[in-house]
C-alpha cells in the first residue's frame, strides 16, 4: 500500500484539497483511503465534518486520530496517541493511503501553503516534504510548487512520485 500525506498549518486548505484529490483518484479509478489527524476531540460521521467529507468525497475507508481516540471508533483509554504506523496497520490495503495532518511524521508529504495564513513553510525543516502546493508563487524552493488549484497535476505528481500508473479520469 502506498502511503503519501498533505501536511500544513491549520486553515492551509488540506481538507479541501484533500476532498478534490479524493475525488480525482477516484474518478481515475483507484481505491483510496485516508486518516485525518484532529487535534481536538471529534464525533464522526457528521454532516460537515472531515470525515464525512472523506467518505463522502469516495475514500474507501476513513480512520480520524487525536489524542483521545481514533475511529474506525477506538477509544485509547488514557493510552498515548498512536503513530502513523500504529494507525496504518489497522487499515485495509488500497492503492493509496493519504494522510492529511501528522506533519511532524515520517513519511512522504506534500506540503499545503498559503502565505496569506502567515505561517512559515514546513518544507526547510522537514525533508519529507517532498513538493509544496501552493496559492502564490514561491521562488528558491529545492522541491516542486505546485498550484494549489490544479488538482490534476497534484494528483499526478502524487502518483508518479508513489511509483502508480498514472490513469485518466474514468479509466479503471
Amino acid at each position: 500500500m502506498k502511503i503519501f500525506g498533505l501536511a500544513g498549518w491549520s486553515g492551509s486548505g488540506k481538507t479541501t484539497l484533500m476532498v478534490k484529490l479524493l475525488g480525482e483518484l477516484v474518478s481515475r479509478g483507484y481505491r483510496v483511503s485516508t486518516i485525518k489527524h484532529a487535534h481536538h476531540a471529534f464525533d464522526v460521521d457528521k454532516p460537515g465534518k472531515d470525515s464525512y467529507e472523506h467518505r463522502q468525497a469516495g475514500a474507501a475507508e476513513v480512520m480520524v486520530s487525536s489524542a483521545q481516540r481514533w475511529a474506525l471508533m477506538h477509544e485509547h483509554r488514557g493510552a498515548p496517541e498512536p503513530t502513523v504506523k500504529d494507525l496504518v496497520a489497522q487499515m485495509t490495503p488500497v492503492d493509496l493511503l493519504l494522510i492529511e495532518g501528522f506533519k511532524r511524521e515520517s513519511h512522504p508529504k506534500l506540503e499545503v501553503h498559503r502565505p496569506g495564513v502567515g505561517k512559515p513553510l514546513l518544507q526547510p525543516e522537514d525533508p519529507q516534504v517532498v513538493a509544496v502546493a501552493s496559492d502564490s508563487r514561491l521562488d528558491g524552493l529545492p522541491v516542486p510548487v505546485l498550484d494549489l488549484d490544479d488538482v490534476s497535476a497534484i494528483a499526478d505528481f502524487i502518483l508518479t512520485h508513489q511509483g502508480l500508473t498514472l490513469r485518466k479520469e474514468g479509466v479503471a
